[in-house]
């Protein structure tokens, strides 16, 4: 299996979808009402719904955002502006990863991180008139107070546990979960050499944004996850539904 999509109800597919594929370098298709967008490869693509509008980005709410991987945040960064997008200054996140944020139209959150740390990335890695040529979608994150639960979800669905990240002195952990046989290069869940490695994956992982014993609220327009080669729609261990893809 693989994690194949990310289902969001939107106000206007058709205007969002423009926006992935004229900023972000996706392509797009129609799947009956919805648009299908994403890049082309192993990871997840984004399936626009109809029937959406006011979502507001918030910290008590299960879902969180997508993340982008690319070689260059700072190329990707100044073309976003030289089209009028909005975008934080990049830096280095502690020792997770050189990255930045946006915000769609519609207001879901998308974060890039380049495949390297600040000051290990590689010259001319990335085309400054084509930045997202190889980008891909490398994460899905959501929020959760029981990692337990999602842990024996995703197990039970075949995933793989890859890296925890401690970043306590913002009071959670994160859990990367993956449908995969790649060996780390160190075994050890929490080293900080997996990191760089794990931004280079061209699949998409589903992260968890864990703060113990934190309770979260549904997010309406999210509509969940799809896993390519799923048997028949289930449930995750939040409620929400995973469908086939």
């Amino acid at each position: 299996m693989r994690l194949s999509g990310l289902r969001l109800r939107v106000a206007d597919p058709e205007r969002l979808a423009r926006f992935y594929v004229d900023v972000l370098g996706m392509s797009a298709q129609v799947q009956g009402v919805s648009l299908r967008v994403g890049y082309d490869g192993q990871d997840a693509d984004l399936l626009l719904m109809p029937g959406g509008g006011g979502y507001t980005h918030d910290r008590g709410q299960r879902y969180w955002k997508i993340g982008i991987t690319l070689p260059d945040v700072d190329l990707a960064a100044a073309f976003l502006r030289e089209k009028g997008v909005e975008v934080s200054e990049p830096k280095q996140f502690l020792d997770i990863g050189y990255m930045c944020h946006l915000s769609d139209p519609e207001g879901f959150v998308i974060e890039l991180l380049q495949h390297d740390f600040e000051g290990n990335r590689p010259e001319n890695g990335a085309d400054p008139a084509a930045p997202f040529a190889q980008a891909r979608v490398g994460q899905i994150t959501l929020r959760t107070g029981d990692i337990v639960a999602e842990d024996e979800f995703c197990r039970a669905q075949g995933m793989r546990l890859l890296s925890i990240q401690d970043v306590g002195q913002y009071g959670f952990d994160l859990h990367f979960y993956a449908f995969t046989d790649d060996a780390l290069p160190n075994p050890d869940l929490w080293a900080v050499e997996n990191r760089e490695w794990l931004w280079k994956r061209p699949y998409t992982t589903l992260e968890f944004q864990h703060i113990a014993g934190a309770l979260f609220a549904k997010v309406p327009d999210y509509r969940g996850l799809e896993f390519q080669d799923l048997s028949a729609p289930t449930r995750d261990a939040f409620g929400d539904p995973v469908n086939p893809g």
